[in-house]
Formats: C-alpha cells, sequence, structure tokens
C-alpha cells in the first residue's frame, strides 16, 4: 500500500506543472499515472474455492528506483475482495501454484542471495517464505506439480560450466551464430524441501522441452518439444507427447501442424484437450483440439469457430472442458463436452476480456484474469448455477474516480465486402457535430486483434488521448484474428496490400461519421502496427499527417535476413521467398516510397531487437533524411521488442504525444525539440523527497 501510495503522490507531483503537455486536472488520467499503473498477472484459486493467489506487476518509480523491470508482487484475496499481501517490494514473483491440500503456495523467485531462480513455498496462514528447492549453478525455468504434491517436474538448462566464466573473462567469447544452443532440459523428482542446490539428471530428451503437465493419477506427463531453443522452431516445429513417468517411454506423439499452445489432459486421462493452428499456414494457435491418449488421434473440436480460442481448463470430476474464446472485439467463457461440437456459453460477450482460467477442486468456483474498458487486467470469481461473476481486486483504487471517455465497438463493410471491424475512444468531453484529431492505433502481428477492453498504455494512447482531446481508433483490419482462420489470413501473400488499404477506409469513416477532422490524422503502432505506420507516412502519405512508427518493418528484404521468424513470416505471412519476388517485396516496403513523403515520421525502436532487427528503423530514416524528410529516430538501448523497463516506457510515451500535438493541434512546421525535460524533473522528485 506505501508503495501504491508514493506512485500516486509522485505522478501528482509529475502532473502539477513540470510537464506542460500532461493533463492536470486531478479527475482525469496523466501520462505518469498510465506508466505507473498496476495489474495482475497471474490468479490461481485454492482447492477449496475460497481463495485466489495472484501476482501484481508494479512498475518501478519514475526518476527513484534503478532501471529495471516491474516488479511482482504475491497478494491473496478472498471471496469477498479482501486483500492480503504476502510478498511486497522489490521481488519478483511468477508461476504461482497451490499444494494439493491447499497448505502452501508455491512460486519461482529470486529472493535473498540468490543467484539463480528457485521454487519457495509460503503457508498460507501466513509466515515467511521459504526455499522449497533449486538446481546448481542453474535457473529454474518452470516447473509442474503432480495432483497428489509429491512429485515435481522442473524445466531448466544445463548448469554452464565454470571454464565458460572463466575463458569470458580472458576474453574468449566468439559467439556461433544459432549453433550450440542450448536446450531446455526436463527433470522429474520427489518434492521435498532442501538447503543443498540439486543436480538431479535430466530425463533422456534430444530435443527442447518447453512445456510439461501432469495426468490426474501422476503416471504420465504432457510434454511440449521442438527441435532447437530458435524461436522460429517454437513457432512453427513444437509438438505434444504422452511420456511414460516410470519408464520415460515416448507413448504417444500428437501430430499437428503449425503454431502450437498448450494441453491438458482430462481427469481421466482419456483425452487431451490441445491448442493448435488449422494447417501449417494458421498465422495463430486459435483452434480448439480433442485428441484420445490411447489412440493418438486428434479432431477439430469447434470445427468452423469463427474466433479464436485463448485459453482452456478441464472439470475435475468429468469431461467437461471450460474455455475462453475471443469473437471479434470480446471474449466468451464456453463449455463443451467431448462428443460434441456445440458449446454452452457460461459468460457471454461483453461481460470482460477474459484470460487465465483456473478451477477449483469441487468445480464449483473459477477464478480468471480479466479486464474492461474501466481496468487494466484483475481478479474475477465465478460461482454458482448461473456462474455469477466477481470483480475481487482493485490494483488501482485511484482509478475508480478517474473520468474515462466513451468506449464502442464499430464495424463496417469495406469497399470489396469485406466486414472489418475496431475500437473507439471518443474524446473525453466529445460533443456531437464538432470534428476532432485522430490517433489510429495499429496492433502488430498481424494475428492479433484489439478487444473491447483496457486499451491504454505506453505506446496506444487510448484514454490518455482522449483526455487530451482526440478521438483514439484501434483498427482491426483484415487479417487480424478474432473472426476465424479464413478471415486471418486474408492479408497472406498481400503484404501492405489491401490490409493497410483498410486503415484508410476506417479513416474515412470516422470522416464520414462526422467525428474526425479528415487533415488531423496521425496514426501509430509497433511491429506489424509499425510497419502500417511506416506504409501510412509513405505510400499512403496523402491520408496521414504524422506518423510514429515503433519497432517497424521497413524493407521486407533486409527483415527477412535479420529477423529471427523467417520460416515462420514465409509460412503465415509472405506465402513466398524474397528470392521469388525481388522486386514485389521492394515495392511493399515503406523505403521504396519514402520519396514520396509528405508525413513527419518519428521513428522508435528498441537497440536489442531480434524480431525487427534495429537496422530496419535506420534503413527507412536514412532513406527518408537523405532525401530531405521530416523524420527523427530515437534508439532505446537495452530494450528489444517493446519497452519494458518504466523509463523507457515514459519517454516513448512523451515523445509518441509531443510528436502528435506538434502535427495535430498546432500545425508544426519545424520538428520539436529532441529533448525531454528528464532533468527537471528529477531534480523535483528530489526536491520533494
Amino acid at each position: 500500500m506505501k508503495r501504491q501510495l508514493n506512485a500516486v503522490k509522485h505522478a501528482i507531483a509529475l502532473s502539477l506543472g513540470l510537464l506542460s503537455f500532461t493533463a492536470t486536472a486531478s479527475n482525469t488520467l496523466t501520462a505518469e499515472e498510465v506508466i505507473g499503473l498496476q495489474q495482475v498477472a497471474q490468479a490461481q484459486v485454492s482447492p477449496s474455492g475460497d481463495h485466489v493467489a495472484f501476482t501484481r506487476y508494479v512498475p518501478r518509480e519514475l526518476y527513484k528506483e534503478e532501471n529495471g523491470l516491474h516488479w511482482a508482487e504475491l497478494y491473496l484475496v478472498d471471496d469477498k475482495g479482501v486483500e492480503r499481501p504476502y510478498i511486497t517490494g522489490q521481488v519478483t514473483v511468477n508461476n504461482i501454484h497451490w499444494s494439493a491440500d491447499g497448505s502452501l503456495i508455491y512460486f519461482l523467485a529470486k529472493m535473498g542471495e540468490d543467484k539463480h531462480t528457485s521454487l519457495y513455498q509460503i503457508p498460507f496462514n501466513g509466515g515467511q517464505a521459504q526455499k522449497t528447492l533449486g538446481l546448481k549453478e542453474t535457473d529454474l525455468a518452470s516447473y509442474a506439480l503432480s495432483h497428489d504434491g509429491k512429485q515435481i517436474a522442473i524445466i531448466a538448462k544445463p548448469a554452464k560450466d565454470k571454464s565458460v566464466k572463466d575463458l569470458e573473462k580472458l576474453g574468449f567469447m566468439a559467439e556461433v551464430y544459432e549453433e550450440n544452443l542450448e536446450n531446455n532440459q526436463l527433470f522429474v523428482i520427489a518434492l521435498a524441501v532442501t538447503d543443498k542446490p540439486l543436480t538431479p539428471i535430466a530425463w533422456n530428451i534430444e530435443d527442447y522441452v518447453s512445456d510439461v503437465q501432469w495426468s490426474a493419477n501422476g503416471s504420465q506427463l504432457l510434454v511440449k518439444t521442438q527441435p532447437t531453443a530458435l524461436i522460429d522452431d517454437k513457432y512453427m516445429k513444437s509438438q505434444w507427447h504422452i511420456v511414460n513417468v516410470a519408464s520415460q517411454k515416448l507413448v504417444t506423439s500428437f501430430i499437428t501442424q503449425g503454431k502450437l499452445g498448450g494441453a491438458e489432459f482430462s481427469h481421466d486421462g482419456q483425452y487431451v484437450a490441445i491448442l493448435g493452428a488449422e494447417d501449417m499456414h494458421d498465422p495463430a494457435a486459435g483452434r480448439l483440439y480433442l485428441a484420445e491418449t490411447k489412440t493418438g488421434k486428434i479432431s477439430e473440436w469447434l470445427p468452423n469457430h469463427l474466433g479464436h480460442v485463448s485459453d482452456f481448463e478441464w472439470k475435475n470430476d468429468k469431461n467437461e472442458l471450460y474455455f475462453i474464446t475471443d469473437i471479434d472485439t470480446d471474449s466468451v467463457l464456453g463449455l463443451i463436452k467431448p462428443g460434441s461440437n456445440d458449446y454452452q456459453v457460461v459468460v457471454k460477450a461483453g461481460k470482460f476480456i477474459a484470460s487465465q482460467l483456473s478451477i477449483s477442486d469441487s468445480d464449483k468456483t473459477i477464478a480468471l484474469r480479466a479486464n474492461t474498458a474501466l481496468h487494466p487486467n484483475e481478479v474475477y470469481m465465478l460461482r454458482g448455477s448461473k456462474h455469477k461473476a466477481t470483480r475481487l481486486s482493485n490494483s488501482n483504487t485511484w482509478l475508480d474516480d478517474k473520468r474515462l471517455a466513451k468506449q464502442e465497438s464499430i464495424s463496417f463493410k469495406a469497399k470489396d465486402g469485406v466486414e472489418i471491424s475496431g475500437v473507439l475512444i471518443y474524446p473525453l468531453d466529445y460533443n456531437k457535430g464538432q470534428r476532432y484529431p485522430l490517433i489510429m492505433s495499429v496492433h502488430g502481428g498481424p494475428e492479433s486483434h484489439d478487444k473491447d477492453g483496457w486499451l491504454t498504455n505506453y505506446s496506444r494512447p487510448g484514454q490518455l488521448g482522449a483526455t487530451q482531446g482526440y478521438a483514439v481508433f484501434y483498427p482491426n483490419y483484415r487479417g487480424s484474428t478474432g473472426k476465424g482462420v479464413d478471415y486471418s489470413k486474408l492479408g497472406q501473400n498481400d503484404y501492405a496490400g489491401k490490409e493497410f488499404d483498410d486503415l484508410v477506409e476506417f479513416k474515412d469513416h470516422l470522416v464520414n461519421m462526422g467525428l474526425v477532422d479528415s487533415k488531423k490524422v496521425g496514426i501509430t503502432g509497433g511491429s506489424y502496427g509499425g510497419y502500417a505506420s511506416a506504409w501510412a507516412a509513405t505510400k499512403l502519405t496523402k491520408h496521414f499527417a504524422a506518423s510514429v512508427m515503433f519497432v517497424g518493418v521497413t524493407n521486407q528484404l533486409s527483415k527477412f535476413g535479420t529477423t529471427d521468424i523467417s520460416n515462420e513470416m514465409h509460412l503465415v505471412h509472405a506465402r513466398s521467398y524474397p528470392w521469388d519476388k525481388w522486386q514485389w517485396y521492394l515495392e511493399r516496403s515503406p523505403i521504396y516510397w519514402a520519396g514520396q513523403s509528405e508525413t513527419p515520421l518519428l521513428i522508435m525502436h528498441g537497440k536489442d531487437d531480434p524480431r525487427v532487427h534495429p537496422a530496419q528503423s535506420m534503413e527507412l530514416y536514412r532513406y527518408m533524411k537523405v532525401q530531405g524528410k521530416v523524420v527523427r529516430l530515437v534508439y532505446y538501448p537495452g530494450e528489444g521488442h517493446g519497452n519494458r523497463k518504466a523509463a523507457a516506457q515514459y519517454d516513448y510515451h512523451l515523445r509518441l504525444m509531443r510528436w502528435m500535438d506538434h502535427y495535430l493541434k498546432n500545425d508544426g512546421k519545424e520538428m520539436p525539440a529532441n529533448e525531454l525535460d528528464h532533468k527537471a524533473n528529477l531534480e523535483a522528485v528530489n526536491k520533494d523527497a
């Protein structure tokens, strides 16, 4: 609680005059408050169903705490919404699980003098956290507890030989690219508290182990593998297997194609539910499959489903499966039985955007994580025959007093008849008939989609933009998920084609609604959304007055050769190789159209991005700069494919909104200053302290 109060005081201090472009009214959101938003990261219901253990992300305090990732604290909340802090402060807790009898909560963390991540436990009735076990000279990556609580399956990399560190100190650090990769290994041992670091023997599995799940009786494991540690293999070459625990022998492998998500045994071990892709060209693992454990036969459980399944959980006493499916801009909780392709709607669309199901032993209580248009992710509980939903946690109590703008889903047919949709946030004090500047915030992927929930963060203006007089729109252009596999494939083999033409149609629709000033439209996005923003600033420059590109693609030829997902790009995006049609790839690249740009472009990128190489941003910057275009490039050292640390997130947001204000509100001619007054903010915070 002290940390929360300090964060709010800090945000208020900053918003009261240090930053002229930050809203100052106490009942409207500020940038500092958004950067400091806390939210639930994981929620696990107790076996009894009376409590939920959860972790909460806590951003580091701006200008006070050293640079780093968000903290993750451990809390407990009962079915009345009464919270109890268990482990708080400068700590990162993750992967929480209850013991079989509900007396302990297990979690992974580095605590005290730990050099490596270990498994800890803390009593449900309170007390100190105690280290349960750790491995010698390596981190526990993840783990799974057997249902009786007697065994634990651990995934970890092998310990490094001491000579490796010694040689590094002497300068022997040559890296052989994509060779000599370390695989995650699987260990299965008895669960017992021990003071000494363990050196268990890894199971004889040649491939990289990425996930593991127990059968209810503890005799079998579901093991997910991929050929190597490469992210491309994770995306496109993963496979689930059933392995006998006693013999460590393979029982069954499930034959699937393309992307692959989670899997779980039914309570009696007769079935396995699997989240996967329809085929190798399906952009997302959103199909629900039912597999038979004895035969390995696997079939699609919801054929032709016009949505994307994101999570599921079997009941504990019968073969029925709860699942979450995202349909258009909403999410639905369903219940389905083997032998049927029809499902019961348990929680209908429009209640919340759900994720991470967790079910009590009696099956009478469901916990989940959910957000709405009014708040980020919180803990929810469902109970009773009608599955009445109750929100249990409130991570940002101050948010309840904030004025938030109207938000709604909209859809219409594009000129070629394809239905396109998105989420619109109106200006906070919207007056019908008045036209407003627009910020279009384009999602990445493109195998993703924006939902009608909480949409505001450091790189996506949302309610902050609305507070400052903007309409903010989140387009689900063709190729987005949420409308079935066929729809999600509409952008394939057509980079920057009709998928980005949709953005112009979205703009025109909002103008025709009488909401938007057609000459004051800005666009921003990250990754594939960054590609869209770069395309809007070059090929579609006539339609956009300002653009902010984040970790975006600018050259499809060099992108293929510098990314860590080239195989995935080929199979689910391009459906061809650059050498098949060099000129086509070049013409679908923003650099090709840089010479015609009339749109001021701000480019920002993490310098350690493995997905979209930082050189992508450099290329477009150089192509525009040499031709006298309005462009600026900002790199973030230590950040990857998106900024994860509070300071970099805050800096990014300030630059984003200053760029939009300058060109959409102030009709700026010269670029805004390249500096932000972080020094003054630091001095003010130190003085206040």
